[in-house]
């Protein structure tokens, strides 16, 4: 069975005949290697029981994961959360007004996937809101990120420009859609299942901040195969076990780069014969990138791996 929603003590899962199921844990669940404030994640594969004494379902095991993406608990910031298992692709919904993303937020974003070996698209929302200055700052975007191979989608789910290639990309793939609150996951999921009328709310006005509309992970299966894991708003995208001398790893044009670095050991900040910074001085890394790769590191705690 696959768990399709997880409420923190109950879960909806699914069998091979589309038939759904309310269950819960059995016992303490514990997978070795891994610690996290939820041992069972949307997209997992897991053994479940029937308890004909309680009349329950039970879940008492789990498959091993193909691949899963995390982040810093929003509790604990010492801990970690599986946002969803098993995945094909994770897509990241971003705004340029209303609210804004920001570039830093979607290189945490891009480095998540890149660690976890999950393949990144990156789709901006609201294009019907946009003027000059918006089109400008996008291309900017497809400048630094296309190169690398980076797919960038501008679509408006208002208006539905974008839509219809949007839903190519997602076909016969399990995606993870994620993104700050306020930026139209919800109404983008209302779009194409609008059976499911999904609560949905505005930006705040004094704030600029989008209000959470989703309380749980779920996922929902595609008309036309794959399916769709819908996420809580992030605020903020913190990077999980990730050590902080690897992180220029998790940045596609940096890692090509490492290489030529004249020292092994270079974290591409004041080291003489550093490719990177070299990178930076010509063009082949983007400053805003290079900015990002110095605040992400700043932000990550030292530990001994």
């Amino acid at each position: 069975m696959v768990v399709y929603k997880s409420t923190g003590s109950w879960y909806s899962v699914k069998d091979e005949d589309g038939s759904f199921y309310k269950a819960r844990i059995k016992g303490k669940f514990k997978i070795e290697g891994l610690t996290s404030t939820n041992p069972i994640a949307v997209g997992d594969h897991v053994k479940v029981e029937h308890d004909p004494i309680e009349d329950t379902w039970m879940i008492t095991g789990i498959k091993d994961r193909r691949n899963y993406i995390n982040r810093i608990s929003p509790h604990n910031r010492h801990q970690h959360h599986i946002v969803a298992s098993n995945l094909d692709q994770s897509l990241l919904f971003a705004t340029l007004k209303e609210p804004k993303t920001s570039l830093g937020f979607i290189d945490r974003f891009l480095c998540t996937s890149e660690a976890y070996s999950v393949p990144a698209i990156i789709v901006f929302n609201k294009k019907d809101l946009y003027f000059p200055k918006e089109e400008d700052q996008l291309l900017r975007i497809r400048e630094i990120y296309e190169p690398m191979g980076y797919h960038i989608a501008a679509i408006s789910v208002v208006s539905g420009e974008g839509i219809e290639n949007l839903m190519k990309l997602l076909s016969n793939k399990v995606t993870l859609l994620s993104g700050h609150s306020g930026v139209g996951k919800s109404s983008f999921i209302n779009k194409v299942f609008p059976e499911l009328g999904l609560k949905t709310l505005t930006v705040s006005d004094w704030s600029g901040k989008g209000k959470h509309s989703t309380t749980f992970a779920e996922m929902f299966d595609l008309p036309d195969g794959g399916a769709l894991i819908d996420t809580p708003g992030i605020r903020e995208m913190g990077i999980v076990d990730v050590p902080k001398d690897e992180l220029s790893h998790y940045f596609r044009e940096m890692k090509d780069l490492i290489p030529q670095c004249k020292y092994n050991n270079c974290v591409h900040i004041n080291e003489p014969g550093c490719a990177v910074k070299e990178g930076v001085n010509d063009g082949t890394v983007s400053e805003e990138r290079y900015i990002s790769y110095l605040t992400i590191r700043d932000s990550i705690e030292d530990k001994s791996y």
